[in-house]
């Protein structure tokens, strides 16, 4: 068997040794293997999450042979269930997998503790009303839950967790923690010490951009009150200063130029990061997950040590620069996140104690990555699918139903929502069996106008199109609209389970006619 580092070298790059641990400790419950449940687990199989149970009642039948890749000819009559298990199991020996031949529904409705055995349940092509029953049991067993279901060229996923906390975001744009509108002591006495004025053109276009912008943005606190640039005017003059430069071409000065927004953003924390810290759960007890016990010792620190400033992330870009003088600044920024560190190590070790648990139960690599990444907390939670149901907020429905870039998104919200409650009174989805095409229109749409009625909305437009397309779908599941789907529902089971990158929030709605994507927050 190849070993796992050079198997998963590619995937090991993105979420790193722990995220990869991680998934191979999950185990994940798929209810019902059709094209959408079964490209969601092959995604999640050929990442090698450590076990699978794929949940379904069904026999495969001749038509499932032209949408579901893991079906053929000599399956049909057997269980659905089986035939896919097995076809996953081929993909990685890896992963332990097994089937349970069983309706969802049946399940959800007679065995809720099944559940709370699993990381993750992937709820695929359930309809509202088991996704309610279904949404309270995992919350109620603390499993994480997606729900994720194609229909024709439309398709949903949507997490539901009651709380997801994330310390590895990697948000993709974010700026360098150097501190040069808030420069630390260490910092500041070492720029002290290098002239900007020197006379040797070579060490005056090696000294780096860093220090040019702490040094500046001191000069010009000196004549303005102590303040930093913040008029458009003043950000102007600012950049002015720097015709320090002795030639033209000297590229730490262009550096320093580009760079010199970072002088101008705002000292301390930033909201989202001034909201983590001010939320209920930063007064901990000894129930509270360690994220919340970190983010208490984190918020201590900017109170008292950090001076209103997260610990230091310690790390700095490539700048023009003299060997000697980068790989001393290179010292200073490693010397401050060290010692960032270590108060707030001590801190997550004292409240531990104070909470009456082991003062090391948290590792210290887990803090350490804490400190590292402070700035880009995120804090995920997500309304119980029944409460999204029976009140979703009526500004934004009404928003989205009239605003033309998401009235199509939301018009395939409402729908996907009524074909349920159109299922449950005629026993079948609209469009499902030939010759009642007219009849199923307008059916479909009366119930469309009575749901949207009861949440609120009276006479919003559903197009006459959208309604025809709806029932044209007749419930299908093509498997490209699968596939992308599953695509998106593996991705965002991967992001919950390594804790690494922020899962969507709300309700993500594809849009095939248009080939858009869109998030619906309800």
């Amino acid at each position: 068997m190849a070993e796992p580092k050079t198997k998963y070298d590619r995937q090991l790059r993105i979420w790193g040794e722990q995220g990869q641990a991680a998934l191979e400790k999950a185990s994940i419950c798929l209810l019902n293997c059709g094209p959408t449940g079964s490209e969601t687990l092959k995604n999640l199989v050929l990442g090698g999450v450590g076990s699978i149970t794929v949940i379904d009642g069904s026999k495969v039948e001749v038509s499932d042979l032209g949408n579901n890749f893991m079906v053929d000819e000599s399956s049909v009559g057997q269980s659905k269930a089986k035939c896919v298990c097995a076809f996953l199991q081929e993909l990685n020996d890896a992963v332990k997998a097994k089937f349970i031949e069983e309706h969802p529904e049946a399940l959800i409705e007679t065995n809720p503790s099944f559940f709370s055995q699993f990381t993750l349940v992937v709820a695929t092509q359930l309809v509202e009303d088991s996704m309610i029953k279904l949404d309270k049991i995992c919350r109620e067993a603390n499993v994480k839950l997606i729900f994720a279901r194609s229909y024709g060229l439309t398709g949903f996923v949507r997490v539901s967790v009651k709380e997801h906390t994330v310390i590895e975001s990697k948000p993709d744009h974010f700026l360098d923690d150097l501190r040069l509108n808030n420069p630390w002591p260490e910092l500041k006495s070492f720029a002290e010490t290098i002239d900007l004025n020197v006379a040797d053109p070579v060490a005056h276009k090696h000294t780096p951009y860093v220090i040019i912008l702490v040094k500046m943005a001191e000069e010009w606190a000196k004549t303005h009150g102590g303040g930093l640039p913040s008029t458009r005017d003043e950000k102007k003059q600012f950049k002015l200063l720097k015709t320090g430069m002795l030639a033209v071409e000297e590229e730490n000065y262009k550096e320093a130029i580009e760079a010199s927004f970072k002088v101008f953003a705002p000292r301390g924390t930033s909201s989202d990061l001034q909201q983590i810290i001010s939320d209920s759960c930063t007064e901990v007890d000894s129930n509270s997950s360690d994220f919340w016990v970190m983010v208490a010792a984190l918020k201590e620190f900017i109170v008292n040590k950090g001076v209103g400033e997260a610990p230091l992330e310690g790390s700095i870009p490539d700048m023009t620069s003299s060997t000697e003088l980068y790989v001393n600044l290179q010292k200073i920024y490693q010397a401050k996140a060290e010692a960032d560190f270590l108060v707030i190590e001590q801190r997550v070790r004292n409240i531990l104690k104070k909470i009456g648990r082991d003062p090391d139960s948290i590792p210290k690599t887990m803090i350490k990555s804490f400190c590292k990444n402070a700035r880009k907390l995120k804090v995920c939670r997500y309304r119980p699918i029944e409460d999204e149901f029976n009140n979703p907020s009526l500004p934004q429905l009404q928003k989205y139903l009239t605003d033309e870039d998401y009235s199509m998104a939301m018009g395939f919200y409402i729908l996907l929502r009524a074909v349920d409650r159109f299922a449950a009174n005629y026993n079948s989805f609209p469009g499902q069996f030939d010759g009642a095409m007219d009849e199923d229109i307008s059916r479909l749409k009366t119930t469309a106008v009575s749901l949207l009625s009861d949440l609120g909305c009276n006479g919003s437009p559903l197009t006459e199109d959208l309604i025809n397309e709806m029932c044209r779908f007749g419930a299908s599941e093509l498997h490209a609209v699968a596939a992308f789907i599953g695509g998106i529902a593996s991705q965002e089971v991967i992001k919950l389970i390594t804790r690494q990158f922020v899962p969507i929030s709300g309700t993500f709605i594809f849009n095939g006619i248009d080939h858009k994507s869109q998030l619906l927050a309800l």
